[in-house]
């Protein structure tokens, strides 16, 4: 099992790069027991939505 610290590494990593099976794994397995890492989780790609819509209408309003 792995620890919240390396989970959220993980979590962090998966919005970048593809994980292994294993890391899948042990993130899957961690998550389903830890909320607050699976909220993390959440939070992550929340984020990582805002960003993107922020991207897009600032590049509407320049044109």
């Amino acid at each position: 099992m792995i620890k919240c610290k390396e989970a959220t590494q993980l979590l962090s990593e998966k919005m970048d790069r593809p994980l292994n099976v294993k890391e899948k794994v042990l993130l899957t397995l961690h998550t389903s027991i830890c909320s607050p890492c699976r909220q993390f989780g959440e939070q992550m790609k929340t984020m990582r939505e805002i960003s993107k819509s922020y991207t897009k209408e600032s590049d509407t309003t320049k044109k």
